[in-house]
């Protein structure tokens, strides 16, 4: 699409700051607010359900539905977001695919550190196999933390001796918890939501005191990666949390695993969210459309 829409974007992002919190209320409900800004696409339906002993929501397409299930992890800094903030996100997938989706609401940080999220979207992946839905029939997909989720619950779900999903798709996934990538320096500044002492901190309360390097905190940097399923990463150039996702493409790759890498550049972090607004939001959209399509295919 065009270069104006990248610039204006990132200029509207720097005009109007978000204000620093005082508190895990205070960033809760600042993000909630931000993202109802996002357009949520029509002809879709939304219900609230359970699986794995959480709640999540179901999101339907009004329209005929394809066979499958994508398994929807929000993003957050696994501190605040819930399924709601990520419904633009979901709604997108599922209005291109025609795949129903469930997205869950995990437990969060402070109140339940690492590895509680990894439990409760491993809880909530082995519940719909143990429904009898056929691995090859699900996607996992998130966004942020959401997005390293999705990775993380395919090696939880591998140590407990389950099937692989039919794939991942991640946007903009946070895969290292030590915070070393070249971009978290190199982009400081660029990246108009993010600084590396803001996500030290929230990291902080993920972590609760533990060793950031371990397979399920930063897959991008430790960890066996062979047998995950293939995978599409969409990042933006202008994130500190680029090199999260070309250090485990590289990993990946490395591991005779089937990924794609897919950057976008000039664009902020979590772009997809932009759908109808900026054109590379929805092409990229429609990129993992085609990716979920051809996975559910192949089963």
């Amino acid at each position: 699409m065009t270069r104006q829409q990248r610039v204006s974007l990132d200029t509207a992002l720097r005009e109007h700051p978000p204000a620093t919190p005082e508190s895990i209320e205070e960033i809760r409900s600042g993000f909630a607010a931000f993202m109802t800004s996002m357009a949520v696409p029509g002809g879709v339906h939304r219900e609230a359900t359970t699986l794995g002993g959480r709640p999540a929501l179901s999101v339907r397409a009004h329209r005929d539905e394809h066979s499958g299930t994508i398994l929807y992890f929000h993003g957050g800094s696994f501190v605040f977001g819930s399924p709601e903030t990520a419904i633009s996100l979901t709604a997108n997938l599922v209005v291109r695919t025609g795949v129903p989706a469930v997205s869950l609401d995990y437990r969060l940080a402070p109140e339940n550190p690492f590895p509680a999220a990894i439990e409760d979207c491993l809880a909530a992946y082995q519940e719909l196999l143990e429904r009898g839905t056929d691995p090859a029939a699900i996607v996992l997909a998130g966004d942020s933390a959401g997005g390293g989720l999705a990775v993380t619950t395919c090696l939880a779900a591998r140590a407990a001796g389950l099937p692989m999903p039919a794939g991942i798709v991640a946007f903009s996934p946070g895969l290292d918890a030590t915070r070393t990538g070249g971009s978290m320096r190199s982009k400081e500044g660029i990246d108009p939501f993010f600084t590396k002492d803001g996500l030290d901190g929230t990291g902080a309360l993920y972590l609760a005191g533990q060793d950031p390097r371990q397979e399920l905190l930063s897959p991008a940097i430790v960890g066996d990666l062979a047998g995950l399923p293939p995978m599409l990463l969409q990042a933006g150039t202008n994130e500190l949390l680029l090199d999260d996702a070309t250090r485990f493409a590289d990993r990946a790759r490395a591991a005779e695993v089937d990924v794609i890498l897919d950057v976008v550049a000039g664009v902020p972090h979590v772009f997809q969210a932009y759908a109808g607004t900026l054109g590379e939001a929805d092409d990229a959209l429609d990129r993992a459309a085609l990716f979920v399509g051809q996975r559910l295919r192949n089963r």
